[in-house]
Protein backbone atom coordinates (compact mmCIF):
# COMPACT_ATOMS: atom_id res chain seq x y z
CA UNK A 1 0.00 0.00 0.00
CA UNK A 2 2.99 2.17 0.92
CA UNK A 3 4.55 1.67 -2.64
CA UNK A 4 1.21 2.38 -3.99
CA UNK A 5 1.17 5.66 -2.37
CA UNK A 6 5.00 6.85 -3.09
CA UNK A 7 4.63 5.57 -6.77
CA UNK A 8 1.26 8.12 -7.32
CA UNK A 9 3.18 11.04 -5.73
CA UNK A 10 6.97 10.26 -7.66
CA UNK A 11 4.38 10.58 -10.68
CA UNK A 12 2.80 13.45 -9.25
CA UNK A 13 5.72 15.53 -8.31
CA UNK A 14 7.54 15.17 -11.59
CA UNK A 15 4.84 17.26 -13.47
CA UNK A 16 5.05 19.59 -10.52
CA UNK A 17 8.68 20.23 -10.70
CA UNK A 18 8.65 20.89 -14.18
CA UNK A 19 6.04 23.43 -13.81
CA UNK A 20 8.01 25.02 -11.36
CA UNK A 21 11.03 24.88 -13.13
CA UNK A 22 9.81 26.85 -15.79
CA UNK A 23 8.09 29.19 -13.55
CA UNK A 24 11.46 29.95 -12.16
CA UNK A 25 13.15 30.46 -15.52
CA UNK A 26 10.19 32.74 -16.96
CA UNK A 27 10.11 34.87 -13.68
CA UNK A 28 14.14 35.13 -13.76
CA UNK A 29 14.23 36.38 -17.63
CA UNK A 30 11.08 38.77 -16.38
CA UNK A 31 13.26 41.16 -13.84
CA UNK A 32 15.59 41.62 -17.75
CA UNK A 33 12.85 42.01 -19.94
CA UNK A 34 11.11 44.54 -17.63
CA UNK A 35 14.28 46.79 -17.12
CA UNK A 36 14.83 49.44 -19.03
CA UNK A 37 18.14 48.93 -21.15
CA UNK A 38 20.95 50.96 -22.90
CA UNK A 39 21.09 54.37 -20.81
CA UNK A 40 22.64 57.85 -21.51
CA UNK A 41 23.62 60.55 -19.07
CA UNK A 42 25.45 64.17 -18.94
CA UNK A 43 26.16 65.97 -16.01
CA UNK A 44 28.43 67.67 -13.57
CA UNK A 45 28.57 69.11 -9.86
CA UNK A 46 30.69 71.42 -7.76
CA UNK A 47 29.40 70.51 -4.39
CA UNK A 48 32.56 70.39 -3.32
CA UNK A 49 33.59 74.28 -4.95
CA UNK A 50 34.22 77.31 -3.17
CA UNK A 51 30.79 78.91 -3.23
CA UNK A 52 31.11 83.12 -3.87
CA UNK A 53 31.11 85.04 0.00
CA UNK A 54 32.28 87.91 -0.52
CA UNK A 55 31.41 91.59 -2.64
CA UNK A 56 32.66 91.31 -6.05
CA UNK A 57 36.04 93.20 -6.14
CA UNK A 58 35.36 96.89 -6.57
CA UNK A 59 32.27 96.99 -4.96
CA UNK A 60 32.67 99.19 -1.74
CA UNK A 61 30.67 98.58 1.63
CA UNK A 62 28.10 101.06 2.76
CA UNK A 63 28.59 102.28 6.13
CA UNK A 64 26.08 103.57 8.72
CA UNK A 65 26.20 107.31 7.93
CA UNK A 66 25.17 105.50 4.41
CA UNK A 67 27.99 107.15 2.09
CA UNK A 68 30.60 105.09 0.39
CA UNK A 69 33.81 104.92 1.48
CA UNK A 70 36.65 103.73 -1.09
CA UNK A 71 39.97 103.42 -0.09
CA UNK A 72 42.02 102.08 3.02
CA UNK A 73 40.60 102.99 6.22
CA UNK A 74 36.97 103.01 5.18
CA UNK A 75 35.61 100.26 7.14
CA UNK A 76 36.29 99.23 11.16
CA UNK A 77 34.30 96.41 11.88
CA UNK A 78 34.33 96.97 15.84
CA UNK A 79 33.65 101.20 15.40
CA UNK A 80 31.21 100.70 12.67
CA UNK A 81 31.84 104.03 11.79
CA UNK A 82 33.47 105.15 8.10
CA UNK A 83 35.90 107.44 7.91
CA UNK A 84 39.53 107.47 8.08
CA UNK A 85 41.01 106.72 11.54
CA UNK A 86 43.24 109.75 11.52
CA UNK A 87 40.17 112.26 12.21
CA UNK A 88 41.30 115.66 13.65
CA UNK A 89 39.59 114.84 16.95
CA UNK A 90 42.19 115.81 19.47
CA UNK A 91 41.00 118.81 20.93
CA UNK A 92 37.51 118.37 20.93
CA UNK A 93 36.20 117.87 24.18
CA UNK A 94 39.76 117.85 25.62
CA UNK A 95 42.37 115.17 24.05
CA UNK A 96 41.89 111.41 24.94
CA UNK A 97 38.75 111.40 26.80
CA UNK A 98 36.92 113.12 23.99
CA UNK A 99 38.37 110.94 21.30
CA UNK A 100 37.37 107.66 23.95
CA UNK A 101 33.94 109.34 24.28
CA UNK A 102 33.20 110.22 20.28
CA UNK A 103 34.38 106.65 19.24
CA UNK A 104 31.63 105.36 21.90
CA UNK A 105 29.48 107.61 20.35
CA UNK A 106 30.14 106.48 16.72
CA UNK A 107 30.18 102.82 17.82
CA UNK A 108 26.62 103.34 19.19
CA UNK A 109 25.52 105.13 15.85
CA UNK A 110 26.77 102.42 13.37
CA UNK A 111 24.72 99.79 15.78
CA UNK A 112 21.46 101.63 15.43
CA UNK A 113 22.21 102.31 11.91
CA UNK A 114 22.83 98.91 11.38
CA UNK A 115 19.70 97.50 13.57
CA UNK A 116 17.52 100.26 11.17
CA UNK A 117 18.91 99.02 7.93
CA UNK A 118 18.20 95.26 9.31
CA UNK A 119 14.61 95.91 10.43
CA UNK A 120 13.48 97.87 6.83
CA UNK A 121 15.20 95.15 4.30
CA UNK A 122 13.73 92.27 6.05
CA UNK A 123 16.10 91.08 8.19
CA UNK A 124 18.72 90.10 5.74
CA UNK A 125 21.97 92.18 6.93
CA UNK A 126 23.02 95.59 6.58
CA UNK A 127 25.31 95.21 3.90
CA UNK A 128 24.20 96.34 0.29
CA UNK A 129 25.52 92.96 -1.45
CA UNK A 130 23.52 89.90 -0.45
CA UNK A 131 24.78 87.38 -2.56
CA UNK A 132 25.81 84.93 0.63
CA UNK A 133 25.16 81.17 0.11
CA UNK A 134 22.63 79.83 1.23
CA UNK A 135 22.70 76.73 3.45
CA UNK A 136 19.48 74.67 2.00
CA UNK A 137 19.29 72.95 -1.47
CA UNK A 138 16.69 71.80 -3.38
CA UNK A 139 16.76 68.58 -4.64
CA UNK A 140 14.63 68.07 -8.04
CA UNK A 141 13.40 65.43 -10.35
CA UNK A 142 11.68 65.91 -12.87
CA UNK A 143 11.29 62.92 -15.64
CA UNK A 144 9.50 62.72 -19.11
CA UNK A 145 8.02 59.97 -20.99
CA UNK A 146 7.88 60.39 -24.49
CA UNK A 147 6.32 58.42 -27.54
CA UNK A 148 8.72 56.43 -28.95
CA UNK A 149 8.45 58.25 -32.34
CA UNK A 150 10.42 61.16 -30.77
CA UNK A 151 13.83 59.45 -32.14
CA UNK A 152 14.88 62.72 -33.11
CA UNK A 153 14.76 64.06 -29.71
CA UNK A 154 16.78 60.99 -28.56
CA UNK A 155 19.24 61.29 -31.20
CA UNK A 156 19.21 65.35 -30.13
CA UNK A 157 19.54 64.04 -26.68
CA UNK A 158 22.61 61.81 -27.78
CA UNK A 159 24.19 64.51 -29.85
CA UNK A 160 24.29 67.58 -26.70
CA UNK A 161 25.75 64.87 -24.10
CA UNK A 162 28.86 64.48 -26.57
CA UNK A 163 29.32 67.61 -27.17
CA UNK A 164 28.99 69.32 -24.06
CA UNK A 165 31.27 70.69 -21.53
CA UNK A 166 30.48 69.22 -18.37
CA UNK A 167 33.55 70.69 -16.56
CA UNK A 168 32.22 74.10 -15.10
CA UNK A 169 28.98 74.97 -13.55
CA UNK A 170 28.25 77.29 -17.07
CA UNK A 171 28.90 74.24 -19.22
CA UNK A 172 26.53 71.71 -17.51
CA UNK A 173 24.17 74.97 -17.04
CA UNK A 174 24.04 75.07 -21.03
CA UNK A 175 23.55 71.36 -21.10
CA UNK A 176 20.45 71.69 -18.51
CA UNK A 177 19.39 74.78 -21.02
CA UNK A 178 19.07 72.60 -24.24
CA UNK A 179 17.67 70.24 -22.77
CA UNK A 180 14.71 71.39 -21.18
CA UNK A 181 14.48 73.72 -24.88
CA UNK A 182 14.62 70.30 -26.82
CA UNK A 183 11.73 68.85 -24.87
CA UNK A 184 9.94 71.93 -24.79
CA UNK A 185 9.76 71.91 -28.37
CA UNK A 186 8.02 68.51 -28.66
CA UNK A 187 4.94 68.84 -26.40
CA UNK A 188 2.96 66.80 -28.74
CA UNK A 189 5.21 63.72 -27.74
CA UNK A 190 4.84 64.16 -23.81
CA UNK A 191 2.95 60.95 -22.59
CA UNK A 192 3.63 60.20 -18.82
CA UNK A 193 5.58 62.76 -16.25
CA UNK A 194 6.28 62.95 -13.20
CA UNK A 195 8.72 65.29 -10.33
CA UNK A 196 10.11 65.04 -6.80
CA UNK A 197 11.62 67.92 -4.65
CA UNK A 198 13.50 67.74 -1.14
CA UNK A 199 14.89 70.75 0.62
CA UNK A 200 17.94 69.35 1.87
CA UNK A 201 20.76 71.00 4.12
CA UNK A 202 23.89 71.85 1.89
CA UNK A 203 26.03 69.37 3.72
CA UNK A 204 23.47 66.92 3.02
CA UNK A 205 22.95 67.56 -0.97
CA UNK A 206 25.50 66.04 -2.41
CA UNK A 207 24.57 62.51 -0.81
CA UNK A 208 20.86 63.45 -1.42
CA UNK A 209 21.83 63.75 -5.47
CA UNK A 210 23.95 60.63 -5.39
CA UNK A 211 21.40 58.67 -4.22
CA UNK A 212 18.57 59.97 -7.17
CA UNK A 213 21.41 59.26 -9.80
CA UNK A 214 21.92 56.34 -8.71
CA UNK A 215 18.19 54.97 -8.57
CA UNK A 216 17.99 56.11 -11.72
CA UNK A 217 21.00 55.03 -13.12
CA UNK A 218 20.19 51.51 -12.05
CA UNK A 219 17.01 50.91 -13.59
CA UNK A 220 19.49 50.96 -17.36
CA UNK A 221 21.06 47.05 -17.79
CA UNK A 222 24.13 49.26 -19.22
CA UNK A 223 24.89 53.18 -19.68
CA UNK A 224 26.36 52.84 -23.69
CA UNK A 225 26.79 56.61 -23.48
CA UNK A 226 27.98 58.65 -20.62
CA UNK A 227 29.40 62.24 -20.19
CA UNK A 228 29.88 63.20 -16.47
CA UNK A 229 32.00 65.68 -15.51
CA UNK A 230 33.85 65.72 -18.38
CA UNK A 231 34.52 62.19 -19.15
CA UNK A 232 33.17 61.01 -21.87
CA UNK A 233 32.63 57.22 -22.77
CA UNK A 234 30.35 55.51 -25.68
CA UNK A 235 30.01 51.97 -25.83
CA UNK A 236 29.81 50.68 -29.90
CA UNK A 237 26.90 50.42 -31.16
CA UNK A 238 26.58 46.83 -32.10
CA UNK A 239 27.65 46.01 -28.13
CA UNK A 240 24.59 47.51 -26.46
CA UNK A 241 22.32 44.76 -26.27
CA UNK A 242 24.63 41.21 -25.99
CA UNK A 243 23.77 37.67 -25.19
CA UNK A 244 20.57 37.27 -23.26
CA UNK A 245 19.13 41.05 -23.69
CA UNK A 246 19.11 40.56 -27.85
CA UNK A 247 16.56 38.18 -27.40
CA UNK A 248 14.62 41.07 -25.86
CA UNK A 249 15.08 43.23 -28.51
CA UNK A 250 12.10 41.80 -30.61
CA UNK A 251 9.05 43.69 -28.91
CA UNK A 252 7.91 46.83 -30.17
CA UNK A 253 9.80 49.97 -29.06
CA UNK A 254 6.97 52.59 -27.74
CA UNK A 255 8.98 55.24 -25.10
CA UNK A 256 11.69 57.36 -24.26
CA UNK A 257 11.88 57.97 -20.87
CA UNK A 258 13.95 61.20 -19.96
CA UNK A 259 14.93 62.58 -16.36
CA UNK A 260 16.19 65.77 -15.31
CA UNK A 261 18.43 65.59 -11.79
CA UNK A 262 19.48 68.79 -9.96
CA UNK A 263 20.42 70.56 -7.18
CA UNK A 264 19.51 74.30 -6.63
CA UNK A 265 21.46 76.44 -3.99
CA UNK A 266 18.69 78.63 -1.96
CA UNK A 267 14.59 78.98 -2.31
CA UNK A 268 13.77 77.16 -5.81
CA UNK A 269 10.71 74.76 -5.86
CA UNK A 270 8.96 73.01 -8.33
CA UNK A 271 4.91 72.87 -8.87
CA UNK A 272 3.85 68.88 -8.40
CA UNK A 273 3.89 67.76 -12.39
CA UNK A 274 0.70 66.38 -12.74
CA UNK A 275 -0.64 68.08 -15.81
CA UNK A 276 1.03 68.92 -19.97
CA UNK A 277 0.81 72.98 -18.09
CA UNK A 278 2.66 71.47 -14.92
CA UNK A 279 5.52 69.67 -16.74
CA UNK A 280 5.74 72.92 -18.99
CA UNK A 281 6.13 75.12 -15.93
CA UNK A 282 8.61 72.45 -14.17
CA UNK A 283 10.63 72.67 -17.37
CA UNK A 284 10.84 76.41 -17.86
CA UNK A 285 11.98 76.90 -13.76
CA UNK A 286 14.52 74.69 -14.52
CA UNK A 287 15.80 75.83 -17.89
CA UNK A 288 16.15 79.78 -16.16
CA UNK A 289 18.27 78.56 -13.08
CA UNK A 290 21.28 80.57 -13.19
CA UNK A 291 24.86 78.88 -13.18
CA UNK A 292 25.78 80.75 -9.69
CA UNK A 293 23.00 78.33 -8.16
CA UNK A 294 23.39 75.29 -9.62
CA UNK A 295 25.52 72.52 -7.87
CA UNK A 296 24.84 69.49 -10.21
CA UNK A 297 22.85 68.81 -13.02
CA UNK A 298 22.46 64.99 -14.52
CA UNK A 299 20.44 63.65 -17.74
CA UNK A 300 19.30 60.73 -17.90
CA UNK A 301 17.69 58.81 -21.08
CA UNK A 302 16.47 55.69 -22.00
CA UNK A 303 16.53 53.80 -24.47
CA UNK A 304 20.34 55.64 -25.63
CA UNK A 305 21.44 53.10 -28.52
CA UNK A 306 19.16 53.45 -32.04
CA UNK A 307 18.10 49.62 -32.18
CA UNK A 308 17.16 49.48 -28.14
CA UNK A 309 13.53 49.65 -27.33
CA UNK A 310 11.38 50.49 -24.30
CA UNK A 311 8.07 48.97 -24.33
CA UNK A 312 4.82 50.01 -22.18
CA UNK A 313 5.31 47.09 -19.95
CA UNK A 314 8.76 48.30 -19.10
CA UNK A 315 8.11 51.69 -18.64
CA UNK A 316 4.90 51.13 -16.48
CA UNK A 317 7.22 48.47 -14.66
CA UNK A 318 10.35 51.00 -13.77
CA UNK A 319 8.81 54.52 -14.00
CA UNK A 320 5.42 53.35 -12.19
CA UNK A 321 5.03 56.24 -10.51
CA UNK A 322 4.43 58.54 -13.72
CA UNK A 323 0.85 60.01 -14.41
CA UNK A 324 -0.69 60.44 -17.64
CA UNK A 325 -0.46 64.12 -18.91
Amino acid sequence: MKSKLFSQLKRLLRPALALLLVALMVLGNADGALAARSGGRAGGRSFGAPRRSMPPSGQTYRGPSGGYYPGGGGYYPGGGFGFPFLFPVFGIGGGFGGLFTLLIFFSIAGFLARSFRSATSGGEGGDDYTGYPSNKVQVNKVQVGLLANARGLQAELNDLARRADTSSPAGYTRLLQETTLALLRHPDYWAYAGSDNKTIALAAAEGQFNQLALSERSKFNRETLSNVDNLLTQAPARAALTGDQADLSEGPGEFIVVTLLTAVEGDFRLPPVRSAADLQQALQALGSVSSDRLLAVEVLWTPQAEDDTLTADQMLTSYSQLVSV
